[in-house]
């Protein structure tokens, strides 16, 4: 005799009903509907070209990226962007007169100069240094600070450019024990967040390694020495111009202009470093970057800074081709900055 639970036992030793799921087709986008809207014609971005004028205004049809770039669309607006937030997004000169009472520009020096290790120490980018640079100057443009708390600041902003630039940036912590422990995780991250108000969370400006890359492209066409050794040395020339603290009066693209013109003097000095080519391209004339010129090219042969060991040693190296090395004729004639 059957019972109701043996029943209830075969009807759950049946096989569930065999269900057959239909393949689902990829869908695929078809004809637009027509909108009757009106027919019109496409015209592509009319490639850029250096201005024959070069007493043009330097607007951003002057300074392309790259000559290899001058047939993309955008680039004339990404540098206008740049130029636009290079003037915005800058240090105040004069800050250490004006604003700061504990600390000088030597210390500031010696902080740059300790951070080139520090950057070194972690494999950092080019523009991670250069972006911690740029938030010192500006954090202290705005915020006097105490010489005891001057390395926190440096820290701290390279944490946050570190943040800003690298896909696997050093943790807070790493920058606490970089300093043997001088300052705790919470000090830290305290003036990581006093930085970050200062400067209004507006962490992206552009510096000379943002305008360099460009610069560095148009201007080592021709070069008969390596193009490895003269990235080098304009690399190196950036760096030190960040001991400078009168470097900060120059926009960061009139610096990178700059380190062009120094790098091509120093690998040919009996060649003009500045052509008329260059002149277009870049922006700028020979006249408008002697200043600068002039101080990076002291800095270069330790006219001024000569204290300051960590950048010259990092370029000593054979990695980098012993660029720090190179000599250079102690004088720039004078006509290498007269107009034609």
């Amino acid at each position: 005799m059957e019972t109701r639970a043996s029943k209830k036992r075969a009807n759950t030793n049946q096989q569930p009903p065999h269900v057959i799921v239909p393949k689902r087709q990829r869908v695929v986008l078809g004809e637009f509907p027509d909108l009757n809207l009106p027919d019109f014609d496409y015209q592509p971005t009319q490639k850029l070209q250096c201005p024959k004028n070069p007493n043009l205004n330097k607007s951003i049809s002057t300074l392309p990226f790259l000559n290899s770039n001058l047939d993309k669309p955008y680039v004339s607006d990404i540098f206008d962007y740049l130029q636009t937030m290079e003037k915005k997004r800058r240090p105040m000169f004069g800050y250490m007169e004006n604003v700061q009472r504990g600390i000088t520009s030597n210390m500031r020096g010696t902080l740059v100069d300790w951070l080139v290790e520090v950057a070194d120490e972690y494999t950092l980018l080019p523009e991670t240094l250069h972006l911690s640079v740029s938030y010192i100057d500006r954090f202290l443009s705005n915020q006097p600070i105490i010489r005891s708390k001057l390395q926190l600041l440096g820290v701290s902003s390279m944490l946050i450019a570190s943040k800003y630039e690298e896909i696997t940036p050093p943790k807070a912590i790493d920058f606490c024990q970089i300093t043997d422990n001088t300052y705790d995780l919470d000090e830290v991250l305290k003036m990581e967040a006093d930085i970050l108000k200062t400067l209004n969370f507006e962490m992206g400006n552009p510096n000379v390694i943002t305008f360099l890359k460009s610069f560095v492209g148009i201007a080592s066409e021709n070069q008969k020495t390596s193009n490895l050794q003269f990235e080098y040395l304009c690399n190196y020339l950036a760096d030190i111009s960040l001991l400078d603290y009168e470097c900060i009066r120059f926009m960061p693209s009139i610096v990178a202009a700059s380190v062009i013109f120094l790098a091509r003097f120093i690998l040919r000095p009996g060649v003009h470093p500045w052509t008329s080519s260059l002149c277009e391209c870049l922006g700028y004339k020979s006249a408008e970057l002697e200043e600068c010129v002039m101080i990076l090219h002291d800095l270069y042969l330790s006219r001024r800074a000569a204290s300051f060991k960590a950048v010259r040693e990092k370029y000593k190296q054979q990695k980098f081709k012993y660029v720090a090395n190179l000599p250079s004729s102690p004088e720039i004639p004078n006509y290498y900055f007269e107009e034609d």
